[in-house]
């Protein structure tokens, strides 16, 4: 999970608000009386036990007896729920409030050769609005349908064996699936500003339909692709990863999740809605795609095969349902009380999924309500993570263009780590042995090496470690490129808006409040080891993941 989502009973307040789901079906969802939410408890509580030893929030969970326990249900059993589910919904209508268009030209090309989805965030067949938008508009139009996906790689310490490989094997995935749907699958190299609007005039496609990145590179190849496009060529966007879309959340960057929760919630009961499927195309191009050597491709790629792909993330949208299917079986009734202990497995371990679009965020928001009624108290605050705080850290990318810089923080946020900028820190470390784990912090090296080596790291621990990167460098211009790096190389999930406003929020206090003041850290929320054997048996933790040198 992501830095930015983590929350805690904190949340919990005397006032609530009705969140509307589907039609028919409510649920309470805590709300808090406060700008700046803490994404932990901002009390202090004193320790009740050493490090060595189990603390009270760290119980494990008792084990049911046999006689409690329910029939198992056969592995798979979401999948054939979810393909029923889509298959009783085919009459669902697309909400034109998912699309905008980028071009003056909205009517599809007269005389043209098909409709192309030009596929970018959301790697996914079914579940994708921005594909069941332009499959009903070829079908429309009696027009074969085409998706593509653009693939550069950039020259950079970010592009790696872990995140490429991921997403190639899930677009190889893709690629079957449209196959089997008469939809022809295309992967061109190359930029999309650069090869896209060639391929379109080559193939003679009359509209173009893309999905939504709130990010500063996809933004401008959409701008790329714009100037590029024949005139007569609508560019249609869609967005396909919010559940509300992020134009209709808001206008503007908001506050906190404070101030945007209401404007969210308020529109679940239009948004929050099921998919009709995408179905075998009934128009057949003329032409097919050229093929796909997959595993020839991935081998040709300039990325970095130091940071491999981790064992316990099997790539695609089949494998992303099997994970949501055991966190509704297994690990959803354990959220509620235990999300915040790195020891224990309660989280939904979806994040790479969401990332990389194998999985729609509003599927999981709906089988989790629809499935997950033997666990109803995890739902509230399960729903708060995936929709409030995930759909926050979009509106902040989308409306902030620094959101990777410390000019991106708040002013007070800016002043008080700019007159503190000069404080004496007890330690300084490098990237370099930061990246290595080489610091005097064991917990801290225990969540690296995670990071490093199994491409992940829980969410409350990201806080902390984020944090301590502020306190052990020299500034915070370079506590915050340090954070982006090593979660960008790293994590499995990184590169996107949840680890940008992760790292914002730990380091610059984006979507918090100030603090008392004090050292180094000024009124931006403060996070030690003390705090962290009051949440957890840290040397559980760090006797299973702190380097065996150190």
């Amino acid at each position: 999970m992501l830095i930015c989502v983590r929350t805690t009973s904190s949340f919990l307040s005397a006032s609530s608000r009705l969140l509307v789901l589907w039609p028919g079906q409510t649920l309470i969802l805590s709300t808090t009386a406060f700008i700046g939410e803490p994404i932990m408890s901002g009390k202090k509580r004193k320790a009740t036990s050493s490090a060595g030893s189990q603390e009270p929030d760290a119980k494990q969970p008792k084990v049911a007896s046999e006689k409690e326990e329910k029939p198992k249900k056969a592995a798979g059993w979401l999948q054939s729920l979810v393909k029923q589910q889509r298959a009783d919904k085919k009459e669902m209508k697309f909400n034109k409030k998912r699309q905008r268009y980028i071009t003056d030209t909205e009517k599809i090309k007269q005389g043209c050769k098909g409709v192309l989805y030009w596929m970018l965030r959301d790697q996914r067949v079914q579940d994708n609005w921005a594909l069941i938008r332009a499959q009903q508009l070829a079908a429309k139009e009696n027009l074969p349908l085409h998706v593509c996906f653009c693939l550069v790689v950039p020259k950079s310490e970010l592009s790696t064996l872990r995140h490429y490989g991921f997403m190639l094997k899930g677009l190889e995935e893709i690629a079957k699936e449209c196959k089997h749907l008469n939809i022809q699958f295309h992967l061109l190299h190359g930029a999309a500003g650069d090869v896209l609007p060639g391929f379109v005039s080559d193939r003679g496609f009359g509209a173009v339909v893309t999905d939504f990145s709130p990010l500063r590179e996809p933004l401008q190849w959409l701008k790329d692709i714009e100037k590029s496009l024949p005139k007569d060529v609508p560019l249609i966007q869609v967005d396909a990863h919010n559940i509300v879309p992020c134009w209709v959340a808001s206008p503007k960057q908001e506050y906190s999740a404070r101030t945007i929760r209401g404007k969210i919630t308020n529109a679940l009961s239009e948004f929050l809605t099921d998919f009709p499927p995408v179905e075998k195309h009934p128009h057949t191009a003329a032409s097919s795609a050229k093929p796909v050597d997959w595993d020839k491709t991935l081998a040709s790629l300039q990325v970095d095969k130091a940071v491999g792909e981790p064992q316990w993330a099997k790539p695609g949208a089949e494998a992303g349902m099997n994970m949501l299917e055991s966190f509704i079986d297994v690990r959803l009734k354990l959220f509620s009380t235990q999300r915040n202990n790195p020891n224990v497995a309660a989280l939904s371990q979806l994040s790479p999924w969401l990332r990389f679009g194998h999985v729609s965020a509003q599927r999981v928001a709906l089988q989790v309500q629809r499935c997950g009624k033997s666990a109803s108290q995890s739902i509230p605050p399960f729903i708060e993570e995936l929709v409030v705080r995930r759909e926050l850290t979009d509106n902040f990318c989308f409306y902030n263009k620094n959101y990777d810089r410390v000019e991106g923080a708040y002013e007070w946020a800016q002043k008080t780590l700019k007159d503190h900028a000069k404080d004496k820190r007890e330690h300084l470390y490098t990237r370099e042995q930061l990246e290595k784990a080489k610091t005097h912090d064991k917990l801290w090296n225990a969540a690296q090496y995670q990071m490093v080596s199994e491409g992940k790291m829980h969410g409350f621990l990201r806080m902390y470690w984020a944090k301590k990167i502020l306190e052990w460098t020299t500034s915070p211009e370079e506590a915050l490129s340090i954070a982006l790096y090593l979660n960008d190389r790293y994590e499995l999930d990184g590169q996107d808006p949840n680890g940008f406003v992760g790292c914002m929020w730990s380091i610059c206090g984006i979507h918090d409040q100030g603090w008392a003041e004090r050292p180094v850290f000024g009124k931006i929320r403060y996070m030690n080891y003390k705090g962290c054997l009051r949440k957890f048996n840290v040397a559980e933790f760090e006797r299973k993941y702190c380097p065996k040198k150190a």
